[in-house]
């Protein structure tokens, strides 16, 4: 019986190690995108108030 405990941790070992890999990948790509969208609003507001006009995001609500 110890065998087949052993035989079935090591079939399942693969699967569970790429979910982990899988995950925290998408995981990564999902942050830096959340961030690059973040510091590109920012630097977008920053370039409208240098002209005068309002930031995006009440530019945008007013559609």
């Amino acid at each position: 019986m110890e065998n087949w405990w052993v035989n079935a941790l090591w079939s399942i070992t693969p699967t569970v190690l790429i979910g982990i890999f899988f995950f925290s990948v998408l995981r990564l790509i999902l942050r830096a995108d959340r961030t690059e969208r973040r510091v590109y609003r920012e630097i977008e507001n920053e370039e409208r108030a240098k002209l005068g006009l309002p930031p995006a995001d009440a530019a945008d609500s007013t559609r």
